[in-house]
């Protein structure tokens, strides 16, 4: 970022900040108690349930938030306790039935959009507590249309096939040659956390793709790479102690949480309890380390290309980007370094295409009260964009493969 461009910089951080501290659906859980309903509250917290429930400027758990995918759009559900358009007249077993088994009261089977097939991890005390805490919040007398979905998929009698032949409910039982913490962790991040609903790739009919190697996914135009690949989201090579702290706090020296990620930490991670952090971080750190292969494939420059690409990037960066981010890209004054950033030497650039385009903060959170506000670059051709980050990917020790245009358009 460039000195002209501090003040604008700094209106753009203000807004940003406001924006990201006063959301209307972030509201700090009561810690957990002895109480069913504030364990509930907990719960649902680690679930992130506001996340997906609660539409822009919509009541808490209303529902009518739009989550557009590759088999149209899905309209999430009314949860509150109103009678006639959420959750009122649901039973504990109804509940249960939902979460562990993906059916509605009426027997209807539900759509994997809700991941139940996480859900179905949950113990039935866990589940029981979540309800009963979505029974004591306010009820919204808001009715969500239907899920827009394309053909097949809008025929939820097909799920009964679908659940037959992908699904199939059940528990985690313990490893007692794993710690307590361990188990723990598993539980969460396999369960409630249902982690790998975004960091693992689908397949054509929706279900996530089992391979240990499996790839990473998309989420709202982002990159959500895959936790078993410590270059590009596992967190094999961190100690417990700082994954357990970027976990909650969303940033660390060398990685911060951007896009849909940034959300689920402002939203979720960063009231996990100190023990449930550590517990999910002692079992993302054990998970055997995989080199994931891209699903993307860069298309290749010619050398002249990729000197080209490299000359343009270095004048681009030197007046756009040196300012924050270092003449070496080794960050400072909050912005963080891009010399040995995972995030900007990830096989799919389009997460680091996203920030410069659009800009963005990572959460602001108890351990970092005062994020970093990247302003949004649009003026770039795909062409300056592409060599502006094949620069970055390719300096200070970075080693990534160069970009073009092409690779950048989604």
């Amino acid at each position: 970022m460039s000195r002209t461009r501090g003040l604008s910089a700094a209106v753009v951080a203000l807004a940003g900040l406001l924006s990201v501290v006063c959301p209307a659906n972030a509201q700090p859980p009561t810690p957990s108690g002895d109480s069913s309903v504030d364990r509930g509250q907990y719960l649902a917290t680690v679930g992130n349930c506001a996340g997906c429930h609660t539409a822009p400027g919509g009541q808490p758990m209303a529902g009518g938030l739009h989550l557009d995918s590759p088999y149209g759009t899905f309209i999430t559900p009314n949860i509150t306790p109103d009678a006639d358009h959420g959750i009122g007249r649901w039973s504990d077993d109804d509940f249960w039935r939902a979460m562990h088994e993906g059916r509605r009261p009426d027997g209807s089977a539900m759509y994997p959009a809700c991941p139940y097939t996480s859900y179905t991890h949950v113990e039935r005390a866990d589940i029981d507590a979540l309800h009963a805490y979505l029974g004591q919040i306010p009820p919204a007398a808001n009715d969500t249309p239907d899920h827009r979905l394309d053909w097949p998929y809008r025929y939820r009698s097909l799920l009964t096939v679908w659940q037959w032949l992908y699904f199939e409910p059940g528990g985690l039982a313990d490893k007692p040659q794993q710690s307590p913490a361990w188990n723990r962790g598993r539980y969460l991040v396999e369960g409630l956390g249902h982690c790998n609903e975004c960091h693992r790739a689908r397949g054509r009919f929706g279900t996530l793709q089992s391979a240990d190697d499996a790839p990473g996914a998309m989420i709202h135009g982002w990159y959500a790479p895959p936790l078993a690949d410590p270059a590009q989201a596992g967190l094999q090579q961190w100690s417990i102690k700082d994954a357990a702290a970027f976990l909650k706090r969303g940033k660390a020296d060398h990685a911060a949480m951007m896009g849909p990620m940034a959300d689920v930490v402002f939203d979720s991670l960063q009231y996990w309890s100190d023990e449930d952090a550590l517990a999910a971080a002692t079992y993302l750190k054990s998970l055997p380390a995989r080199d994931v292969e891209s699903p993307v494939r860069l298309i290749r420059l010619s050398r002249d290309g990729q000197r080209a690409a490299m000359d343009q990037g270095r004048t681009l960066y030197g007046k756009h980007c040196a300012d924050c981010h270092g003449d070496n890209g080794q960050g400072g004054d909050g912005a963080p370094a891009l010399a040995g950033n995972r995030a900007v030497t990830l096989a799919d650039p389009i997460n680091v295409a996203n920030m410069i385009r659009g800009g963005g903060f990572a959460p602001a959170t108890e351990g970092n009260p005062q994020p970093y506000g990247m302003p949004p670059f649009h003026g770039f051709s795909d062409r300056e964009l592409a060599a502006l980050i094949s620069y970055i990917r390719g300096s200070w020790g970075n080693q990534a493969s160069p970009v073009t245009g092409t690779n950048l358009r989604r």
